[in-house]
């Protein structure tokens, strides 16, 4: 009994064994195929992933586009400005040769709209066609005869702006075919804009006074001098501060700290005090500037200090970067010839870490430029006229005056907003470019 099951168990050992080769290969072709499955569906995920990202590119792109294509479209005519010429005759009966600047020089201008349109002879119309001349027009006319006074008693022909509603029209901002309840120029008004403009005493020309002037109530004299000097000054007093302070402070932490729970606990304020919301600097900036130490609000001074606090962290952040990316056998072989340490950190690391000091500097004041809730909470919203002339006195910048003219009711500010927002953003991607220019100019590949 036992040969005959022994025999049995050979008999099924070589049957199996018979078939063993067809069963191998099927299990390899199953597996081939569920790993050619799984290849197919990763691969398939790559490219999903793959469009996914070019689309968001692609996305993002296009808004950027949309966004640069809307501020241009709304602001480049910003830069032209619509004038009127008029005939003035500075009769010598309206001036006080010991005070020119309190001659009615208004008087002037009206006088020469009614030469222009004598059938005018109702008050209201009057006041009307008054209105088509900029109230800046008698500042040009001071101006004139100040500079001068050998035109008092004669007529001159001169180009003053017209009124923001006039100069919106001429642009074609206008509907001239609304109803006239719909317009804030009446039906009169634009026949008399299109009588100045058929007769050649109506043109537009580029907008000097946009680049030359200060803030003011009326559109058509608003400029971004003020804005743009102020910026200068507070760029000024943050890099003069901020740059020195940011790189001694990453020297002293890389090169010579000691590594202990102290300089961690300090690492890590400065990478947290990077991530701290801006306006937070600003509360700090009113707490301990203006209302402790008492400095003068809405100054470049004051807000200099501010971004200095805010961008040192990022300086910081840089400029140790920049010491790390310099290889330690550059250190070694300073020191290997008998250099101190001060003198190989002076002379051989600084130098090589410069261009990424500068860059993260650059990009630093390029957040700082256009920064504005800081500046907002030490006063700096104020409505300033004048162009600042040195750090202390009162002065805004083009963001805040951005602010300031996207909440105007007129028309004509919306234009002037856009085209601050160009000049703004021109000004942050040359200081990107230059930063970039600088990185592969003089950045050193290890």
């Amino acid at each position: 009994m036992w040969f005959e099951n022994t025999v049995k168990n050979m008999n099924n050992t070589k049957h199996s064994a018979a078939y063993t080769p067809h069963d191998a290969s099927s299990r390899e072709e199953s597996t081939m195929q569920r790993v050619n499955v799984g290849l197919a569906r990763r691969y398939r995920r790559e490219r999903l992933f793959r469009y996914c990202g070019l689309g968001a590119i692609i996305a993002s792109i296009g808004f950027l586009l949309l966004l640069f294509i809307s501020i241009t479209a709304n602001g480049w005519t910003a830069f032209i400005q619509t004038e009127i010429l008029l005939d003035i005759k500075f009769s010598a009966e309206h001036f006080d040769v010991d005070n020119l600047s309190a001659a009615n020089y208004g008087a002037l201008v009206k006088s020469s709209m009614r030469q222009l349109f004598p059938d005018v002879k109702n008050r209201r119309e009057k006041r009307k066609l008054y209105k088509l001349v900029s109230s800046g027009a008698v500042y040009r006319l001071q101006k004139m005869v100040m500079k001068d006074t050998g035109i008092i008693g004669t007529t001159q022909a001169v180009w003053l702006p017209a009124d923001d509603e006039v100069d919106m029209f001429a642009k074609g901002r206008v509907d001239r075919d609304l109803a006239e309840n719909n317009r804030r120029l009446n039906d009169k008004q634009i026949h008399w804009i299109d009588t100045l403009s058929a007769t050649g005493r109506l043109k537009k020309k580029f907008n000097t006074t946009f680049f030359t002037a200060g803030d003011s109530r009326e559109p058509e004299l608003a400029g971004i001098r003020g804005a743009t000097a102020g910026s200068l000054f507070t760029l000024a007093v943050t890099l003069f501060l901020s740059f020195p302070i940011g790189v001694a402070t990453a020297v002293y932490l890389e090169e010579f700290a000691p590594k202990n729970k102290w300089t961690d606990l300090v690492e890590v304020n400065i990478n947290n005090l990077a991530a701290v919301p801006s306006i937070v600097f600003g509360l700090l900036g009113l707490a301990f500037f203006l209302n402790i130490l008492g400095m003068p609000r809405s100054a470049p001074l004051v807000g200099g200090l501010v971004l200095t606090l805010m961008t040192l962290p990022t300086i910081i952040i840089a400029s140790r970067a920049s010491l790390k990316s310099v290889p330690p056998s550059i250190k070694e072989a300073a020191l290997g010839v008998g250099a101190s340490k001060m003198q190989a950190i002076t002379h051989h690391i600084l130098p090589l870490a410069l261009p990424g000091m500068m860059t993260g500097t650059i990009i630093g004041m390029a957040q700082a430029l256009g920064e504005t809730a800081p500046l907002l909470m030490i006063g700096m919203v104020a409505f300033i006229v004048d162009v600042p002339g040195s750090v202390t006195d009162p002065a805004t910048v083009l963001p805040v005056q951005i602010y300031l003219w996207a909440d105007s009711p007129e028309r004509a500010f919306v234009e002037r907003t856009s085209a601050a927002i160009m000049v703004l953003l021109a000004f942050l991607i040359s200081m990107n470019a230059i930063a970039v220019f600088l990185r592969r100019k003089f950045e050193r590949r290890w």
